[in-house]
């Protein structure tokens, strides 16, 4: 069992919005270590936290009593290769999951466009992708083992402990700590790429058309453009040879001009606030076309090196237009300007509580500034616009919602705090966050 020190006990968020001081950590590397580490909190008095990559934009993740942290509880446990069922460890980035099931000659159906943070906290929080007839990552789960605040380890699925279930794939860490979590996996398969500048009224004009006709559809938008950079993703057949962009492209594409480049641009508007509409500007300009086939995991997948804030709420789809209406008309009014695009993805509905796509077929609208930029006003003005169509924030990403008000949007919610009483009556594994958004 390894203990923390003191830099082990503190711990920050990517973004670094979020921080927190642990009283205690442990790293374990089985289910009993995990379970020790849940039982000696509760000894303690302590509350207690599974502590991922850190890749949320709230303080989901923060611990101030017990972090459990899950770096040494990693890899997939077992793969069904005719089933397609994947047991992985919760621990496990997303990163590497895609690599291990690359290997098995397997793939996640869907999967969003950052892969650094682990399964567990992934799913936890409703991490989604796009595809107008796919949902987010927790509906590819087809069970869950947790470790409750009593110490004893459980198993849940559709068919065991579905109440459970239904609660825990996006539980927010409120319900115990996830050992394990197995998949829904699908053969391998390769993903056609096409990327291409157009203009937004166009895209708006044509998207329920473009959903319904490409697996993945998606689109950025610079607040002070005209244009819309447009990704859309499709299946090859089985056996299909992957069509990669050249090495050469594929760096000045993504490492120089997508992040180093767009890195700088960012910096001098930071600096020059005024240089920020003409460089908002320039860079819906500069994008540039380009189509390519790959392994989906790596067309999914976007590096991302330049730093940024975001909110992102799910809107029921036939909002849209007006929402990104009022986006439009508003965002040029604002006293400080907005560096980062506005992007904007879709998602069917589902069955999963907490999920912010429950039993509605969903648009996602998910908005960013750039690290030290003023945020403040931008991201209040976008709540108060998703909020008047019922808005539902993603549990990952800044929002300044309650329990008072989360409830009117979710018709389980009352359903869920019932499953957190039975499981966790003591409230073992809450934290500021949790309180704030599911009440005491």
């Amino acid at each position: 069992m390894t203990r923390s020190t003191a830099p082990q006990a503190a711990w920050r968020n990517w973004a670094g919005t979020a921080s927190a001081v642990a009283g205690e950590v442990r790293a374990p590397r089985d289910v009993a270590e995990i379970t020790a580490a849940v039982k000696a909190a509760g000894e303690s008095g302590m509350s207690v936290r599974a502590r991922g990559s850190g890749h949320s934009f709230t303080s989901v993740g923060a611990a101030h009593g017990m972090a459990i942290d899950l770096s040494r509880w990693t890899g997939v446990e077992s793969a069904d290769l005719n089933t397609g069922e994947v047991i992985v460890r919760s621990g496990t980035t997303l990163k590497t999951l895609n690599a291990e099931l690359d290997h098995l000659g397997l793939a996640m159906t869907n999967l969003g466009d950052i892969d650094a943070q682990t399964v567990s906290g992934a799913i936890s929080t409703g991490t989604h992708g796009t595809g107008a007839r796919l949902g987010g990552l927790a509906t590819q789960v087809a069970a869950l083992e947790l470790v409750l605040a009593d110490g004893s380890v459980v198993s849940c699925s559709e068919s065991e402990r579905p109440e459970l279930f239904a609660a825990a794939r996006v539980g927010l860490g409120a319900l115990g700590v996830i050992t394990t979590v197995t998949l829904r996996t699908e053969p391998a398969f390769v993903l056609a790429a096409q990327e291409r500048p157009e203009p937004l009224d166009a895209v708006l004009a044509s998207l329920d058309e473009q959903c319904a006709a490409n697996d993945h559809f998606e689109f950025y938008w610079f607040p002070y453009g005209q244009q819309a950079l447009t990704k859309r993703n499709n299946r090859l057949p089985a056996g299909a040879v992957p069509e990669p962009m050249g090495r050469v492209r594929q760096y000045v594409e993504y490492e120089v001009v997508e992040n180093a480049l767009f890195g700088a641009m960012c910096r001098l508007g930071r600096r020059v606030p005024s240089l920020v509409r003409p460089l908002n500007k320039l860079s819906a300009s500069a994008m540039s076309s380009r189509e390519y086939s790959d392994r989906s995991h790596k067309v999914f997948v976007t590096s991302r090196k330049v730093r940024f804030v975001e909110s992102e709420y799910a809107i029921p789809r036939e909002a849209l237009s007006g929402v990104l209406a009022e986006l439009r008309k508003r965002v040029p009014l604002l006293k400080d300007p907005v560096m980062f695009p506005v992007e904007v993805r879709v998602a069917a509905a589902d069955d999963i509580w907490l999920s912010t796509a429950y039993g509605r077929d969903s648009a996602y609208l998910a908005i960013h500034q750039y690290l030290g930029m003023p945020y403040r006003e931008y991201f209040d003005l976008f709540e108060s616009i998703v909020n008047e169509v019922g808005g539902r924030p993603h549990w990952g990403k800044m929002h300044s919602l309650d329990a008072d008000s989360l409830r009117t949007r979710y018709p389980r919610f009352d359903d869920f705090l019932g499953v957190r009483s039975a499981v966790d009556p003591e409230r073992r594994f809450q934290n500021p966050y949790t309180e704030r958004v599911l009440g005491r």
